[in-house]
């Protein structure tokens, strides 16, 4: 027991004879259960303030993309050759040249 677990009168979470019993048997540990009565089944993730639409998927698309950033992206050290190829790929596909590297 540590000095902090003496301080609270309480042993370590993970000798409590519940902690054990959860291990063995897929019980669970009174002081790990967030809803005692069993009534949520996941958490409820909710949209951030404000966004009253679907939510929004965001990629690596979004934002701007210089050749050299997708050249190093897919595993290239930017020499010249990789830069201007990348430069190519961006100009012919656009964000899918990103989304196939950095999805």
């Amino acid at each position: 027991m540590t000095d902090r677990d003496s301080a609270i009168g309480r042993a370590p979470l993970e000798d409590e004879p519940e902690v054990a019993a959860a291990v063995e048997d897929d019980t669970t540990v009174p002081l790990l259960v967030t809803d005692p009565d069993g009534e949520q089944d996941s958490p409820d993730f909710r949209p951030p303030a404000g966004n009253t639409g679907p939510p929004r998927l965001r990629t690596g698309a979004e934002q701007p993309w210089d050749p050299v950033d997708l050249a190093v992206a897919k595993g290239g050290d930017g020499t010249r050759e990789q830069v201007e190829q990348a430069r190519q790929e961006l100009e012919r596909d656009g964000a899918a040249a990103i989304e196939r590297t950095v999805p």
